[in-house]
């Protein structure tokens, strides 16, 4: 059963967020263009206690910011490489700097935060192919790197990984991957179902946002833009955190299976009535159990 802290946040979260259907794609189109020109994308860290006394921060320019934080007071040892989520039409946010920074120092890591071109004035191809040459960099350097990733920069992640693979670049030591969206042809019936459940996320939603990354409808089942669809087998070792009050559970499903099916080493963790991205939720008891089993995957 979900601990009453969890419980609180599935109510407060989607209310924060004013989550709710689109009216339509032309209109939901017109107002994220709207916001996209108010957005300020610098590195969002002022909620983060202490950031500046902890993080030096640099930016590598591979054709839009790379984000590199370095601890000033450890040594590092590794690259987390964080791709992050929000459904390719908005930019990183505070929860995906604290939970990036608070992994690295468990792990004993820089972080690499790519800020990729958002949808819908870009689609996958506009970043693609710079991500995968920058996370190769990293993976390259001593150390290693952890590819890791939320939602929808779950599933850049994993399209970054493939493409890695099939180029013959340096590979990530692992992969971890919250709620990763890797299906955005929406090919599992069980989504319907999952939209009456999700207090979050609306399919409406998904599909818009589907089609504008992806560019066109021929698209959307490129390894790139759905990586589950694709060849699995050769990847690094994985580890998928989801829980069954999320849209994108089904999706999540549908990646194991394929896992298994191509003999690739995913270690899939499905937490009953939990909402998306739950592990990167502050101070539940889910989250601190996810946080643990990341670290011990990753060392």
């Amino acid at each position: 059963m979900p601990s009453l802290r969890h419980e609180l946040l599935a109510l407060a979260i989607p209310r924060l967020r004013r989550a709710r259907e689109l009216d339509s794609e032309p209109a939901e189109r017109a107002r994220v263009e709207a916001w996209h020109r108010t957005l300020d994308r610098t590195l969002p860290t002022r909620a983060t206690p202490g950031f500046a006394r902890r993080w030096e921060v640099s930016v590598t320019d591979i054709g839009f910011p790379s984000y590199v934080l370095t601890p000033r007071s450890r040594r590092v040892h590794r690259t987390l490489y964080y791709v992050h989520g929000g459904a390719f039409m908005a930019p990183i946010d505070t929860f995906h700097v604290r939970y990036a920074t608070r992994l690295a120092d468990a792990l004993g890591a820089r972080v690499v935060l790519p800020d990729y071109p958002l949808a819908p004035e870009h689609t996958w191809a506009d970043s693609h192919d710079a991500i995968v040459a920058d996370a190769a960099h990293c993976a390259g350097a001593d150390g290693g790197a952890v590819l890791a990733g939320d939602s929808a920069g779950g599933g850049l992640a994993l399209a970054t990984a493939l493409s890695m693979r099939d180029r013959g670049l340096p590979a990530a030591s692992h992969l971890v991957l919250h709620a990763p969206w890797v299906d955005l042809t929406t090919s599992t019936p069980e989504t319907r179902a999952a939209d009456a459940i999700d207090p979050w996320l609306f399919i409406g939603k998904l599909e818009a946002y589907a089609g504008w990354w992806a560019g066109t409808p021929e698209d959307l089942s490129r390894p790139e833009v759905s990586p589950a669809l694709a060849d699995l087998a050769g990847l690094p070792r994985a580890l998928m955190l989801y829980g069954t009050r999320d849209l994108l559970h089904p999706g999540c499903r549908l990646l194991a299976r394929r896992a298994a099916d191509a003999g690739w080493d995913l270690t899939a963790v499905e937490e009953a009535d939990l909402i998306h991205v739950y592990g990167l939720l502050p101070a539940t008891p889910e989250a601190a159990r996810a946080f643990a089993r990341v670290v011990e995957f990753v060392r």
